[in-house]
């Protein structure tokens, strides 16, 4: 994820204080509240979701989606896939349930091909379907919304998806695609926070439309969107990785313009200098920032009961920094709270039915790939 030649993280990654809301790493050793067990290990995973019985939909960066049960270990693969361009970033991406998935049996998912002028990020559905047999498929898989335009490379395709909490509407993350300037064009969606019909069309009234904008844009000037969340209040939370310097966790709010490539906490990494966020420049500044980096990949906002002291928070995997982060909200702001190492790269974060964190490593550069259920200590 472009952080192989970030080497300012010690090897043993230190705890973050509220106090160091500036973006540096606290000096304090973070204790670990939990306990780590390893459940199973899988083909660089990139993402999960529980269905409602316990078992959980698993994507892997090559193309795969595996049906697992916690409960046995066992793997079912998922037939029905479309054609997954893999290279660099590219990967099947996110999973999520359809907030109506008890009637309609639908997944929402997101992937990166290759199409006309390149490469881009996709979202499709398909109903999910179990045999008697126990074989499992997707049916009736249908691609519904791809991002514009496709260019060539391979990375920052993002491809994060958040149902509103009314579930009428679905978000999905398109990023800049390592191109800089799509973050600020009207036209294109990369860069780009977007507000979708459940049928992927652009939603009505999306406010930067009437401006000439792509109807379905709702926020822009972001880089690499990994992960977006909902807090219990509805306010939309949102995370990417920053260029040499400068994760950012977001507010995410209508119409407004986070102001990447113009601005950043970060600079280029060929050392050109980006201004940083400062106050009246039009952009909005990031609630929390890091540099030294984390390398952000996922999102949770945590509303479980096994950990009740970390309600209202929200949790971020870390590759290069090889981490779980918490973040702690109240209202409209947010501190960082603790960095715990976990000694691989960090790719999913995902709340358990019984209330238990679940990780996913990536399953490079020395990660395993392995699914950790993350329980109290005590």
């Amino acid at each position: 994820m472009n952080r192989v030649l970030i080497t300012a993280l010690p090897l043993v990654l230190l705890a973050c204080s509220s106090e160091n809301a500036t973006g540096q790493n606290s000096a304090a050793a973070a204790e670990k509240p939990f306990k780590t067990s390893v459940i199973a290990d899988f083909d660089s995973p990139w993402a999960m979701t529980f269905l409602p019985d316990g078992r959980a939909l698993i994507t892997e960066k090559a193309g795969e989606m595996i049906l697992f049960d916690p409960k046995n270990g066992t793997k079912i693969p998922v037939a029905g896939m479309p054609k997954v361009d893999s290279a660099g970033q590219g990967a099947l991406m996110d999973i999520v349930l359809s907030p109506t998935f008890g009637q309609d049996r639908k997944v929402y998912f997101s992937f990166s091909e290759s199409g006309p002028g390149g490469k881009g990020v996709a979202l499709a559905t398909g109903i999910f379907n179990q045999a008697s047999d126990g074989t499992t498929k997707l049916d009736g898989v249908k691609t519904i919304f791809r991002a514009t335009p496709y260019i060539e490379g391979n990375g920052h395709y993002s491809g994060r998806i958040a149902f509103s909490p009314d579930g009428k509407y679905l978000f999905f993350t398109n990023g800049e695609r390592q191109k800089f300037d799509p973050a600020q064009d009207p036209k294109a969606t990369l860069g780009k926070v977007l507000r979708l019909n459940l049928d992927g069309t652009p939603a009505a009234g999306n406010p930067l439309a009437a401006k000439g904008f792509h109807p379905a844009v709702w926020s822009y000037g972001h880089r690499n969107l990994l992960g977006i969340a909902f807090d219990k209040d509805g306010r939309l939370w949102e995370q990417e990785m920053g260029p040499k310097g400068g994760d950012e966790v977001n507010l995410i709010k209508p119409a407004l313009n986070y102001g990447y490539p113009k601005v950043s906490n970060g600079d280029h990494y060929d050392g050109k200098p980006i201004p940083d966020h400062s106050a009246h420049d039009g952009y909005e500044a990031p609630k929390v920032w890091w540099n030294p980096v984390i390398s952000p990949a996922g999102l949770l906002y945590y509303s479980g009961d096994l950990f009740p002291q970390w309600k209202n928070s929200l949790f971020i995997g870390g590759l290069s920094s090889k981490a779980l982060v918490r973040v702690k909200l109240d209202g409209e702001n947010a501190a960082k709270a603790d960095q715990w190492d976990m000694g691989a790269r960090i790719r999913e974060v995902e709340q358990g039915p019984d209330g238990a964190l679940w990780l996913l490593e990536d399953g490079g550069q020395g990660s395993q790939g392995r699914l950790l259920k993350l329980t109290p200590a005590n």
